[in-house]
Parts: structure tokens; sequence; C-alpha cells
């Protein structure tokens, strides 16, 4: 009888706290009574429907008891269905109470609607408080005397709260910039003008406005660096040269070559006119035999032909005798 009476009351204990355990956690009771102290209205049976719902109390009424300590009107309506379309209440209440301090006005549909585009509204806030400086990767332009310059930019930036939704974000800011850079040494006569005055570029570039369709607000554009690079020009100059002379260099072994084969041309018809004199003076004896056979060539007409050819050699003997000594004496 005593085991049956220990056995029943373990039971009935266990399932008492399981029963508190599971109360206690569908009745966030510390939840209440803090909120309730803070004086914030929030009934038990809201809290009750919250966990139902599948959200967390203290991700809501935490929030709403900050709102609430500084000054702000929020409704606990509107938390929950910021943290059901998946917010971060936390971060937009933080934000709303920076802007209030700051004398910004921002609205909570305004907040809401930052951090659901994902952006961070608590860290545009402070930097809508305190301008925030964005260095420039280095940047090389050529000037319009071919020397390169290399600058590097701060620009300072402050955010625009009305076009964080839809806004361009810090890349766009440092492209525009890092345009604006380029365009202007560009257009500079000579790399030296820049040195002597490099703030030019930065209102150059900042009367462009290129902080429209941004999340941000340029207040300034400060040149932090200028180094002389590369010359451009002169490179670009040597290179052309270098081009010239290669077309050059082509030009002539064309001409060489065409020359070459143009003198291997006239070597082939010397030979083909040789040969061809050659068969025509061996056709020279076969015309006489031809002419004795047919009575046109007597003996004497023979011998006289004879004695001209060898007085005619004779003659040629004896001038070549004369032209050796003549050339040996000139040279």
């Amino acid at each position: 009888m005593q085991d049956e009476f220990l056995v029943t009351t373990t039971f009935f204990l266990v399932g008492a706290v399981v029963i508190l355990s599971i109360i206690a956690w569908a009745i966030p009771v510390r939840l209440w009574i803090e909120a309730i102290s803070a004086g914030v209205r929030v009934g038990i049976g809201y809290l009750v429907g919250m966990r139902l719902r599948k959200v967390s109390p203290p991700a809501v009424v935490r929030p709403l008891i900050w709102a609430n300590k500084a000054g702000l009107d929020l409704q606990i309506g509107d938390l929950e269905a910021h943290y059901l379309a998946g917010g971060s209440v936390d971060r937009v209440v933080r934000a709303m109470i920076s802007a209030d301090k700051a004398n910004i006005d921002l609205s909570f549909r305004q907040a809401a609607a930052i951090d659901l585009a994902g952006r961070d509204v608590l860290e545009a806030v402070q930097v809508s408080v305190n301008p925030k400086v964005i260095n420039t990767p280095r940047v090389a332009a050529m000037a319009k005397d071919g020397i390169q310059l290399i600058a590097v930019a701060r620009v300072t930036v402050r955010a625009n709260i009305d076009r964080l939704v839809g806004g361009a974000g810090e890349e766009t800011i440092l492209a525009r910039v890092g345009e604006g850079i380029v365009s202007t040494i560009g257009s500079s006569d000579t790399h030296k003008a820049v040195l002597q005055d490099p703030d030019n570029i930065s209102k150059t570039v900042l009367a462009k406005g290129l902080d429209s369709g941004t999340a941000f607000e340029i207040l300034s554009i400060d040149i932090a660096d200028v180094d002389v690079g590369k010359n451009i020009g002169a490179e670009l100059q040597t290179d052309q040269a270098e081009a010239d002379k290669r077309v050059a260099q082509a030009r002539a072994e064309e001409r060489r070559a065409m020359a070459v084969a143009q003198e291997q041309e006239m070597k082939a018809q010397v030979v083909e006119m040789r040969a061809r004199l050659v068969e025509a003076e061996a056709q020279i004896p076969m015309a006489i035999a031809g002419a004795f056979q047919n009575g046109n060539l007597g003996v004497m007409d023979y011998m006289k032909y004879r004695n001209i050819q060898s007085d005619t050699a004779m003659r040629q003997s004896i001038a070549g005798e004369d032209d050796s000594p003549t050339e040996e004496s000139r040279s």
C-alpha cells in the first residue's frame, strides 16, 4: 500500500513538472511582468497567441519596451508583422531610436522597408549622422602629353534615408568617381597642370553630381595622392616606330625577292639565247655544204670566206692583245 502511494506521488509530481514547464513556455510570465513594469500594455493571451503563431515573444516585446522607454509610439502588431516578414525587429527599433535622438525623420514603415530590402538600417542611420569616408582604389589615367598619372581619392558620403530603397551602393559611387578622375586627367593638357592643382580634379568631379540615383550623398572628394606613372605617349610612339620599321623591312625583303627572281629570269633568257646562237652556228656548215651542192658557192668563194674568217680572227686577237696592257696600265 505504501509502495503504491509512492509511485502515485512520483507520477503526480513528474506530471506536474511537465505541465508547469509547458505552461511556463507557452505563457512567458516573466516577459509579461517585465513589459507591465515598463509601462507596455501586453495581454498574457496575446503572448500565448504569439507562441501559437510561431513568433518569439522576446524578439518583439523587448524592442517594444526599448521604443516605449525612448518615447516612440510603436504598435506590437506592426513589430510582429515585420518579424513574420523576415525582418530584424531589434535592428529597426534601434535605428529608429538613433534617428529620433539625431532629429532624423524616420518612420517605422520606412525603416521596415529599408530592413526588408537587405540594407542595414542601423548602419544607414549611423552613416547619416556620422559621414563615412570611402577610399577609392588607385586610378590610372593619361594626360594629353602622354604621361600617366595614378591618383587615390577619399570620398566622404552621407547616407540618404529617402533613397536607401532602390538606390545604388558604394560600388557605384567608386566607379563614378574613378570615371570622373580619368576624364578630368585625360582632358588636362599636361600632367604638370594636374600636379600643380590636384584640387581641380575634386571640384570638377564633385560638380558632375555623381550621387544621383544612389543611396548616398557625396559631401566631398579629396585627392589623397597623385603619382607619376609611365610615359605612355613615348611607349606608343616607340611601338609605332617599331611597327613601321617592320613594315619597311617586309617591303624591302619583298623588293629584294622580286629583284632576285628577275635576275634569275634574265639569266635563264641569256642561256636560252646562247642555245639559239649555238643552234644557228651549227647550221652554217650545213648551209655551206648545201650551197656547194647546188652550185651557188664555188671553191674560190669558199676560200675567200675562209680568208675573211682568218683575217677577222687575227684582228680580234690583235685587238685583244692591245687592250690587255692598256687595261693593266689603267688599273
